[in-house]
């Protein structure tokens, strides 16, 4: 008994100097541990801003990004939420107070589509100062402090569009250029890839560039009013698809008189290549703007590696003799409206 209460001081002194070793430790702030497990259990937001919500490419990209984004959290056990803060319709200034937002309501980082990079500049620029990193894809800011984009060569992609008309046309004959959104630098590039292309081909004569809102009725209607005003055409180098999204051209122009070569090919551009209208389409995977984009920003922002300054996109080209494999391409990606006929082409 003596040896124990002896012994009990020691003991007591210990265990007091435990706790406030223990006290003067936790005053310091959260051990490592607890603040990786922190860290492991708060969401990542990334804010998704492409350049219209009613444009069915940028639907399928933020399906790419939704996709991705559960994939990966999955895989790294962090929830991954896409905040979606894309605009109805095209207009940069709102696409700079998205960015702001975001950064307000604590984003992780941001995935831009430009529609014009003079106005997100600043704001993308912003962002970063206050510690949100911020992706490009499609349309690029390439003065701005983002630290990747993602997309195709734009003035690769309109020579493309070009030769591919040229060669439609016998090398002869005159053609319109739908160019959409004349701020938006990605079709400003694509337009200069088409000019430049078409000055290699002697017996083409540009009418003009046109430029409208980018919904699928102002486009086609623009089509038909140039073709009013300049009889002659025959061949249409059009820097995206957003005339081919509905049928009005279906009927309203003869396959045996034009011809054209557009940018992407979803669902409802597909009639146009199977009619001969656009025997050839130039595909952006845009489902992988948001699947691949996603994963670059985790890559980034989660594994700290390092993450190239252009992650480059290969556009596909898409014709009579592969429309049934693109089709189930799309399917595949998620699109509920490809046509069931051309599931079912080799």
């Amino acid at each position: 008994m003596s040896r124990f209460f002896r012994a009990r001081p020691v003991v007591t002194a210990l265990f007091a100097f435990c706790v406030l070793a223990a006290a003067c430790h936790s005053s310091s702030g959260p051990s490592a541990a607890a603040t990786d497990a922190a860290k492991a259990t708060k969401p990542i937001k990334i804010a998704m801003i492409a350049k219209s919500s009613t444009n069915p490419i940028f639907l399928s990209a933020r399906r790419g990004a939704e996709t991705a984004a559960r994939d990966l959290s999955a895989k790294i056990g962090v929830p991954i939420d896409i905040v979606w803060l894309t605009p109805p319709t095209e207009d940069g200034q709102i696409q700079a107070q998205r960015i702001a937002q975001a950064v307000n309501e604590g984003a992780s980082a941001a995935l831009v589509s430009c529609s014009d990079a003079g106005k997100l500049t600043g704001a993308i620029n912003d962002a970063v100062a206050r510690g949100v990193p911020v992706m490009t894809f499609d349309s690029d800011a390439p003065a701005s402090k983002r630290f990747a984009y993602y997309g195709v060569d734009d003035r690769r992609l309109g020579e493309q569009v070009m030769a591919e008309l040229g060669k439609l046309l016998n090398g002869r004959g005159k053609v319109g250029i739908l160019a959409g959104n004349q701020n938006a630098p990605n079709l400003r590039r694509r337009v200069e890839g088409i000019k430049a292309e078409a000055a290699k081909w002697p017996h083409i004569q540009i009418v003009g560039t046109f430029y409208h809102n980018e919904t699928p009725q102002d486009a086609a209607a623009e089509v038909i009013r140039v073709n009013n005003a300049y009889p002659g055409i025959s061949g249409w180098a059009m820097a995206g698809g957003w005339a081919l999204y509905t049928k009005t051209l279906l009927t309203d122009l003869d396959p045996r008189k034009v011809k054209m070569v557009a940018v992407d090919a979803l669902p409802p551009e597909l009639p146009y290549v199977e009619k001969g209208l656009a025997p050839v389409l130039l595909a952006q995977a845009s489902y992988l703007w948001g699947n691949v984009g996603v994963t670059k920003i985790i890559d980034k922002i989660y594994f700290k590696k390092d993450v190239p300054e252009i992650v480059s996109m290969d556009p596909v080209r898409v014709s009579i003799d592969n429309l049934g494999a693109w089709a189930r391409q799309l399917r595949q990606w998620g699109f509920p409206d490809v046509p069931e006929e051309y599931l079912k082409l080799k």
